[in-house]
């Protein structure tokens, strides 16, 4: 491949994976609120569509950065926005390898690529909540109720995504394939092993962002319990006092005034 060709190559695989990670991050706004704080979204339909279309590398990493920008600007997430990369980036890259194995009708492999995608991350999405809980200190029938909680919305999920990736993936291949991405699409990866500098780069990262959250889970659940503990033992202090005036004011055989009532304009 010459040198002109490999800037080329790069000025497109730049533009589809920020152009996926776009369509990610915003998929991941069009949502449908459910019980349990769960919800039913189209971004994993877009994580799938990535991957699909432009293998597994470059698949994983619209994934990872869509979901993880996601995460990060709200509020409510920003503190799991790494193990969102790890775990969006891993079903995208599973779903981008699958798809370039050696089955040659196209509906079968996508679709296979596909289920198998959603299941990698089903399982790591289901997993992280089930340990975050064990390491807040819930005993594990809790924690597998609260896993099994958010079973539903991951099923639904990962089955909308299937049911829309697929075709949509299949319908868009022949259309790129006409433009500059046909490189991207029926490019071959280099064999380089598992243990190649991105997949080792990868595992480390994966151990580290894992172990961050699980220090970050715990000190949280130390500070939680310290809190708790002063405010019980502050509660005892006063009822104790609650006592001892009581006690007082009957042996001397007064009464407290009642508090007056707080005026209100």
């Amino acid at each position: 491949m010459s040198t002109v060709e490999e800037k080329r190559r790069s000025i497109y695989t730049i533009v589809a994976v920020g152009l996926m990670s776009a369509l990610v991050y915003v998929g991941n706004f069009m949502s449908i609120p459910l019980p349990n704080e769960t919800r039913v979204h189209i971004g994993n339909s877009m994580c799938l569509l990535a991957a699909l279309l432009f293998g597994g590398v470059n698949g994983g990493l619209s994934s990872g950065i869509g979901g993880f920008l996601y995460d990060l600007f709200n509020p409510l997430y920003t503190l799991s926005a790494p193990y969102t990369f790890f775990s969006k980036f891993s079903m995208g890259w599973t779903a981008g390898k699958l798809n370039r194995s050696g089955i040659r009708n196209e509906l079968a492999r996508t679709s296979i690529a596909a289920i198998f995608g959603q299941i990698t991350y089903i399982i790591l999405y289901l997993g992280k909540a089930f340990i975050e809980q064990l390491i807040l200190g819930s005993p594990a029938e809790t924690a597998l109720v609260t896993m099994l909680k958010k079973a539903p919305s991951s099923l639904i999920n990962g089955a909308i995504a299937v049911v829309v990736a697929v075709p949509l993936s299949i319908a868009l291949r022949r259309a790129l394939k006409a433009s500059g991405f046909a490189s991207l699409i029926e490019g071959k990866q280099e064999r380089k092993g598992y243990f190649n500098p991105l997949t080792t780069c990868l595992t480390v990262f994966a151990i580290i962002v894992t172990a961050g959250f699980g220090i970050r889970l715990s000190a949280d659940s130390k500070i939680r319990s310290a809190q708790e503990a002063k405010e019980a033992e502050y509660q005892q202090q006063i009822d104790e006092l609650n006592d001892k005036l009581d006690n007082l004011c009957a042996q001397l055989g007064v009464e407290l005034p009642e508090p007056e009532p707080e005026k209100t304009e």
